[in-house]
């Protein structure tokens, strides 16, 4: 990246919405520029990645990013309880997020896109022709970039668009930690084909735990919770390894520790755009708190941006405006029932009257649910499925 080059967007962030957002322009003859501090985007590979078999068709996301398939749920607690729901297809796969990352990057390169790691947006300005980002090098070095429109989609920390103004709600943050476990396969497979997660406050105050299985002989073992300053919280690598000790994993060696912030509004209605600065995924609150998940939303919102930047780059800036309600509406009316229900659940599983609603949602689910319908209300919040009356548990009122 010569210090002379102009392009019609740069991109800061190297995460999924970045880099399918690239692509998509790239492949519409867009001049775009994606950089990233990584030297190697398998790199802080933290996402436990797990997403229902729509998401993986609508992204159509090949067999090699995907490191296992499931077709069931396996829920422990609140206690020593434990449930399944078990389906006879697949319902989804739990990707390889730094393979993901990588292949997106080879897709949007071989569209046209330029992609310079090692490289960070460190400030910007606006200028008469759009903005003027200024870049770090690995080395220290320095550069200025000219660009029609700059990209902000560093994830949570909203490097560039900054935290939302106060008016705009606050935000609510989750921390979570990941392992990367290696084990016999007579005992990963106890794990394979479903995703099994921890609830109550015996496994993980004010959050859960999860295994997840990847490539034979290797699980994910994870803990999140939300935060809460009004409480001592134990530290995450605590809870995890109790948790590893208390799921018979403590003797499988830890390939890799990885650990990430979530944040996000509940309502989304913080600012989208400042003048050429646009929010792209977790910057404008993609993250969804009540799964934690992140990465099918952020690319949800590189889908929905990408034809409006389009407009805007063939003379239409205003079509612009449209952009926070139309990613409103891709991400539906149930946002932000589900992010009220995600702080009412977290936050209230620290007592036994929070096990107690826990137990009696779980109860009802394990007589009338099947797994199939469990993922749509985990992945599409399709609460309305089991009657307005499971709410109440859910908030926190009976």
């Amino acid at each position: 990246m010569s210090d002379q080059q102009t392009f019609e967007v740069l991109i800061a962030g190297a995460g999924p919405a970045g880099l399918l957002l690239a692509r998509r322009l790239a492949q519409a003859g867009v001049c775009v520029a994606v950089v990233d501090p990584l030297l190697d985007l398998h790199q802080a590979a933290f996402s436990s990645a797990a997403l229902p078999l729509s998401a993986v068709k609508e992204f159509q996301l090949p067999a090699q990013v995907q490191a296992a398939r499931w077709h069931g749920w396996q829920l422990h607690g609140p206690g020593d309880q434990q449930r399944q729901w078990m389906a006879d297809h697949d319902l989804g796969a739990v990707l390889d997020f730094g393979g993901l990352r990588q292949w997106l990057a080879d897709q949007a390169t071989a569209a046209g896109a330029h992609l310079q790691l090692g490289w960070a947006v460190r400030g910007w300005c606006s200028a008469a022709s759009g903005a003027i980002a200024n870049l770090r090098g690995p080395g220290g070095q320095e550069r200025s970039v000219a660009c029609r429109w700059l990209v902000d989609a560093t994830g949570q920390r909203r490097a560039l668009l900054g935290d939302p103004p106060a008016e705009s709600g606050a935000l609510v943050a989750g921390s979570g930690v990941e392992w990367l476990l290696q084990l016999p396969l007579p005992q990963w497979n106890q794990w394979s084909e479903r995703l099994s997660f921890m609830l109550g406050r015996a496994w993980v105050p004010q959050g859960y735990g999860w295994v997840f299985p990847m490539q034979p002989g290797q699980l994910k073992l994870g803990v999140c919770r939300l935060h809460d300053a009004s409480r001592r919280q134990p530290p995450l690598h605590q809870l995890l390894s109790q948790l590893q000790l208390r799921l018979h994993l403590a003797d499988a060696p830890v390939l890799d520790r990885h650990g990430g912030l979530i944040r996000s509004t509940i309502r989304r209605r913080e600012p989208h755009q400042r003048g050429p600065l646009l929010g792209l995924g977790d910057a404008v609150s993609t993250g969804n708190l009540l799964g934690g998940e992140g990465i099918r939303h952020a690319m949800a919102s590189s889908e929905v941006l990408a034809p409006l930047l389009l407009q805007a780059l063939g003379g239409r800036p205003d079509a612009l405006r449209r952009y926070p309600l139309q990613l409103r509406r891709r991400l539906g009316w149930r946002w932000s029932l589900s992010g009220r229900l995600a702080r009412r659940t977290w936050l209230g599983l620290n007592s036994s009257a929070g096990d107690q609603r826990l137990e009696r949602l779980l109860e009802g689910l394990q007589q009338k649910s099947s797994a199939e319908e469990l993922s749509a209300l985990l992945f599409h919040y399709r609460f309305e499925r089991y009657g307005w009356k499971a709410l109440p548990y859910l908030l926190g009122w009976r």
